[in-house]
């Protein structure tokens, strides 16, 4: 009985080990990527974050009510985009997107159509019976502005013909390699920070033509941008929480291996100390 039970820990100590491979390998991959969409993230920040001040005093100076972009259509129904990721092991980084997506259209379903960006984001929204109009799968890990330039044409396309009223998009912020937070972003109608001019700075200021059709020429290209952000912020948010729950994980089979291996070697010294008393006893009734 003894031998039996040092066989099946023998096999529960193999197995671990093969795990604790396969986290570990994942877990290094997982910190090289976060590097480098680290690095891509940080120059994009710049870049997105100048080209929203400049959208954000574009929109201070319009006063087309006309603007849809601004103003919004007359539809009452809310597109959301939920972005998550084409692989797994990643803890909780799809779960807290869904279950995000989830809050945010519960009771309006019928009013909420859904666009998904992500394998693992499809897989969890038909289990729980969600329909979308749009699936985007395979995006690289270092997306370009070709992948948010599909998306956006879609979502547009809806809110120009007044199909939607509203563009959110549900995405996971990175703010450090630990910590990623789910945020809800609208990105149509244009939201934006009312801002004091002195009075005289429009005096030193022309637009060329004139601002409102500014706005709708480059009203695509900052949509792009901010989808591309968003992806960005995503995927070195996905990154991020696979290499800690591949660390955690490789932790835990550490622990499992060393109390495995401390009952393995408690067993097979009550055995040896039992076979030992076995052929002792048998010497002392030859005598």
């Amino acid at each position: 009985m003894a031998g039996a039970g040092l066989v099946a820990i023998k096999r529960r100590i193999k197995s671990i080990n093969n795990t604790k491979k396969i986290t570990k390998a994942v877990g290094l991959v997982a910190t090289s990527k976060l590097r480098k969409s680290r690095q891509s993230l940080e120059a994009n920040n710049i870049y997105y974050n100048y080209f929203k001040d400049i959208i954000n005093r574009m929109l201070n100076d319009i006063e087309d009510k006309n603007n849809i972009y601004i103003y919004g259509n007359e539809s009452n129904k809310k597109l959301y985009i939920a972005l998550t990721s084409d692989a797994g092991l990643c803890g909780g980084f799809n779960g807290n997107v869904v279950t995000k997506t989830v809050q945010q259209i519960s009771g309006e379903r019928e009013n909420s159509p859904l666009i998904i960006v992500g394998q693992k984001g499809r897989m969890y929204f038909k289990k729980l019976g969600y329909d979308c109009i749009a699936e985007y799968v395979e995006i690289p890990d270092m997306p370009t502005i070709k992948e948010a330039r599909i998306i956006v044409n879609k979502a547009l396309a809806l809110y120009k013909k007044g199909e939607v009223g509203e563009i959110n998009i549900v995405y996971t912020e990175f703010i450090s390699s630990v910590k990623q937070e789910v945020k809800v972003r609208k990105i149509l109608p244009f939201e934006y920070t009312p801002v004091t001019f002195e009075k005289s700075h429009k005096d030193y200021i022309e637009y060329e033509p004139e601002s409102r059709e500014i706005l709708k020429n480059i009203s695509n290209i900052y949509l792009n941008q901010t989808v591309l952000n968003f992806m960005l912020n995503s995927k070195t948010s996905e990154q991020g929480a696979r290499m800690a729950a591949m660390d955690g994980a490789t932790k835990n089979a550490n622990d499992l291996l060393e109390k495995l291996n401390l009952k393995y070697n408690r067993i097979r010294q009550s055995v040896i100390t039992q076979e030992i008393s076995e052929i002792v006893g048998g010497a002392e009734a030859q005598k």
